[in-house]
């Protein structure tokens, strides 16, 4: 059940291709070989109303959040996000070049006792490895 929710400022629209960005995501998670395929999402919210730092014009951000299940100890966690935090750091380096850019990443664990998901997808992938 990774989530990955991405929320960035607008003025970044020309500066990134946010297609691109959540597909560097998806396969960096991919990678780490601790998701189930099936779980993955990742996803972008445009924010147009933003206030950051001092207000100056031309500043941006790029947050992400990850939301995933319990059942993987802290050294997993953190070697996944490291991996996953690596990819999009260096997809966005033009980004830190070219413009002052803040960009963040939070990874929150999810109670499974107040967590409820229905799921089609694994039983798909499962269907077409065969």
């Amino acid at each position: 059940m990774p989530h990955f929710t991405i929320e960035y400022s607008s003025n970044l629209d020309g500066l990134i291709d946010m297609q691109a960005t959540v597909e560097v995501v998806r396969k960096a998670a991919v990678e780490t070989g601790i998701f189930p395929l099936g779980g993955i999402r990742v996803r972008a919210v445009r924010c147009e109303h933003y206030a950051i730092a001092d207000g100056r014009p031309g500043l941006g951000f790029l947050d992400m959040v990850l939301r995933l299940g319990e059942g993987r100890d802290l050294a997993t966690r953190q070697a996944a996000g490291e991996k996953i935090f690596d990819a999009l750091s260096r997809h966005l380096d033009p980004v830190f070049a070219a413009s002052k850019f803040a960009l963040s990443f939070d990874m929150q664990i999810n109670d499974k006792d107040t967590s409820w998901k229905r799921n089609n997808i694994h039983d798909l992938l499962s269907s077409e490895a065969k």
